[in-house]
C-alpha cells in the first residue's frame, strides 16, 4: 500500500522515455475516474471495474505497457490479508528447496516480501525496467491486481508465466482487513467501525474488489488453463 514517503520518493525518479509516456497517460486519466472514501485516508478509484488506489492503477498501467514476461516467471496473487505473507514464503520454499540448507535459509532472516517482489512496486524500479529486468530467473513476484488487468502477453494461453492464486473465506478476509486498516489510521483519526467496513466490503468498495469478481477471475482462468493458472484455497 502506497504511503507519503513512497511517492515522495517516486516524484523524484528520472524517468525513461516510455515511462514518461506512461505517467503522462496515469496523470491524464486519474482525474476522470470515479471516486469513493478509502478505508484509512487515501481514496480509491474506479478501475476497469474494480476499486484502486492511485497506487494499484500506476502500476497496473506501468506492467501494462512495460512489463516484459519470462516463462519462468511465477506471480503469487492473492486479494489483500488473504494469505500473501504464507502463500510468498511458500513458493520461496519450494522452489528454493535445494539451495539452502535450515541453518543458512533465508527466510529465517529476512520478511518474504523481500525475497518475493511486489510487482506493482518493482515495475517502477529507477524509473525504467532496468530493476525488474534485472532479477534472475526464475523470477518470483507477487500481486495484488484481479487477473483481467493483466496483459494478454501474460495471460492468454501462449504466455508461458504462471499464476498462484489464493482465496480466503471473505469473512476472515473482512476482519483481517478491519483490523489491519486501524493499525494504519493515523493518530487522531477515529478507527472505521466494523459496520462501516461491512458497508464498504459488501459494496464491492475495498482496495482491489470487488473481493468475489477479484476470485472468480482467477478461479474461471485456472479451469480454462489448468496449466497456467492454480487457485488454492486459505481455510484458517
Amino acid at each position: 500500500m502506497e504511503n507519503s514517503n513512497f511517492f515522495a520518493n517516486e516524484k523524484k525518479l528520472k524517468l525513461d522515455e516510455g515511462y514518461q509516456k506512461t505517467y503522462k497517460n496515469i496523470d491524464e486519466l486519474l482525474p476522470t475516474l470515479p471516486r469513493s472514501k478509502g478505508w484509512w485516508l487515501d481514496q480509491l478509484l474506479q478501475y476497469q471495474g474494480f476499486w484502486l488506489s492511485t497506487y494499484g492503477i500506476r502500476g497496473s498501467m506501468l506492467i501494462d505497457d512495460h512489463f516484459n514476461p519470462r516463462p519462468t516467471d511465477i506471480i503469487v496473487a492473492t486479494s489483500p490479508k488473504c494469505g500473501t505473507t504464507w502463500l510468498r514464503a511458500l513458493v520461496f520454499s519450494i522452489i528454493n528447496r535445494n539451495s539452502f540448507d535450515f541453518s543458512d535459509h533465508p527466510l529465517r532472516k529476512a520478511n518474504p516480501r523481500d525475497l518475493v517482489h511486489f510487482l506493482e512496486v518493482h515495475i517502477r524500479g529507477d524509473g525504467s525496467t532496468a530493476s525488474i529486468d534485472g532479477l534472475p530467473s526464475p523470477r518470483l513476484l507477487s500481486t495484488h491486481l484481479p487477473y483481467s488487468l493483466f496483459p494478454e502477453c501474460m495471460t492468454d494461453d501462449t504466455s508461458a508465466c504462471r499464476f498462484i492464486y489464493i482465496c480466503r473465506d471473505p469473512k476472515d478476509a473482512l476482519v483481517s482487513k478491519w483490523h489491519f486498516t486501524n493499525k494504519l489510521r493515523p493518530k487522531g483519526v477515529p478507527p472505521l467501525s466494523l459496520e462501516e467496513a461491512f458497508d464498504l466490503f459488501c459494496k464491492g468498495v475495498s482496495h482491489y474488489g470487488p473481493f468475489w469478481d477479484h476470485v472468480l477471475g482467477y478461479w474461471k482462468a485456472s479451469l480454462e488453463l489448468p496449466k497456467k493458472v492454480l487457485c488454492l484455497n486459505m481455510k484458517m
